[in-house]
This record gives structure tokens, C-alpha cells and sequence, in this order.
């Protein structure tokens, strides 16, 4: 049960960078998406229903080439079928553990109702925290910083400790934490440079960004001190690129 932690006023430099969403008819909408709302709201082929389900059934996540062994479909069918599922937020997928040379290979799994309801969750009680600062703060950002450590802590608790001692391990649990809470992070190899494609505040975050953007950026930092890790270098860009804001933890997860 995610409960938002009490906040205290304490110098808290934070960099989240600009925000500057300067989409238009010509040019792409920067930062992320908001997270899908009612699953299947709109209409869905048979064959990628039937690819969804699949992926429901699987114990854990998916290669392509696996999926297309599994429909039957031709690559591209079913690559385009995946494209659009992750655009729904039915869908998420990740980077493989790296083995050998060469890029890992993408991992597909669907979203599950506990997932989606976390996330639900989540929004609610960080967006009225964020309200709450908003209105009562003399220093939002600091203190939207330290309510977000506090509540990194807490959630990291509930997630779980990490497989292991390693800074790639500590950072790929806070990555699982996000797309836990609705982020649908797509990191790359080393979970060093993570997009975050959905937003679960994305509303509140163009009108507050200063806090909103705060109180993730200090919910990662708390999630890395949860783990005995250091959050060194966590930087957060919101609305960086098309698509995504873009989280950066190359210098962190080290133990402390």
C-alpha cells in the first residue's frame, strides 16, 4: 500500500533540467505519455489480442523471435503488433541481460492489473502531495525533493532488494521499480541511460514541473540509498526527447 511520507524542509539542490514541450504540427511533442487508462478502450485485431494473451501467459518476459514461433506471424507483422501494444500501455519491454558481444535482444511482457493498479495509485497520492507542496511550501522544489526520498525509501522496501551487489543490479531494480509504478522505462544495456515513456503525473507535471519532476528525482535517489547504494549523478531531463523524458544513472549504484 503506498502511503505519501511526510516532508521537511532541508537544502536540497536538484537539476531536472528544462521543460519545454514545443510539439506542434511540424515538429514531434516532447517528454512522455501519460499511462494508459482502461485496458482495450478502443478496438483491437484479433491477431494482436491473440498476441496479448499470449504474452499474458508468459512466466516471464519475451524475445521477439520467441513471439513469432508463438503466433506464427511474420516478423515485421508481429514487431509492429508489439509496437502498438507498448504505445497502449498493454505492453512493456526492456533490454535483455547483456551476454556476449552485441546489442541484447528486446523483451516484451504485458502489464498486469496489480501493475496497473500500483500505478493508478501511485498518480493519485503523488499528485495530491504534489498539490499539497504546491500550496504550502516556501520551497517547493527542496521539499518535493525530500518527500520523494523519503517515498523512494519506502517503495524500494516494498519492491524488494536487488539480485545481487552490483551497480548494473541496483540500478536494473530501481528501473523495475519505475515500470512498477507506471514510468514504462526503456533502459539501455547497462541501466545506465533509462527513457521514461509514460508519466503518471504527466498533467501535473506540465503545470508544476518543478515540483513533479523533484519529487521522481528524489524518489530515485531514495530508492538508491534503500539499496546501500549511492545515488551519485542522478540526473532527470524532463521532456528531453519525442517521447520520453530521459533519466541518466551511469555514476550511480555503487555501494556505499
Amino acid at each position: 500500500m503506498f502511503r505519501p511520507p511526510g516532508w521537511r524542509t532541508r537544502q536540497h539542490f536538484i537539476t531536472v533540467g528544462s521543460v519545454e514541450n514545443n510539439g506542434g504540427p511540424d515538429r514531434p511533442r516532447l517528454g512522455p505519455r501519460p499511462v494508459a487508462g482502461r485496458r482495450f478502450r478502443e478496438p483491437m485485431s484479433a491477431s494482436r489480442l491473440r498476441l496479448l494473451e499470449i504474452l499474458e501467459m508468459q512466466p516471464e518476459p519475451t524475445t521477439l523471435a520467441a513471439l513469432v514461433a508463438l503466433t506464427g506471424l511474420h516478423q515485421n507483422t508481429v514487431r509492429e503488433h508489439l509496437d502498438a501494444l507498448v504505445e497502449r500501455g498493454l505492453v512493456v519491454r526492456s533490454r535483455a541481460t547483456p551476454e556476449g558481444r552485441g546489442r541484447p535482444a528486446w523483451l516484451y511482457a504485458a502489464t498486469t492489473p496489480d501493475r496497473d493498479a500500483k500505478a493508478s495509485e501511485y498518480a493519485g497520492l503523488a499528485s495530491a502531495l504534489a498539490v499539497a507542496i504546491h500550496r504550502s511550501s516556501d520551497h517547493p522544489a527542496e521539499d518535493a525533493a525530500a518527500a520523494g526520498e523519503e517515498w523512494g525509501h519506502e517503495l524500494a522496501r516494498d519492491h524488494g532488494h536487488p539480485d545481487g551487489r552490483s551497480a548494473t543490479a541496483v540500478r536494473r531494480q530501481v528501473v523495475s521499480l519505475l515500470n512498477e509504478i507506471g514510468f514504462a522505462p526503456e533502459p539501455d544495456r547497462r541501466h545506465s541511460r533509462i527513457r521514461l515513456a509514460r508519466c503518471p503525473l504527466l498533467e501535473a507535471a506540465h503545470r508544476h514541473p518543478d515540483i513533479v519532476c523533484a519529487v521522481h528525482l528524489g524518489l530515485v535517489r531514495g530508492a538508491f540509498e534503500e539499496y546501500d547504494a549511492e545515488p551519485t549523478g542522478v540526473r532527470l531531463l524532463p521532456f528531453a526527447e519525442p517521447g520520453a523524458c530521459v533519466l541518466h544513472l551511469a555514476d550511480a549504484g555503487s555501494p556505499r
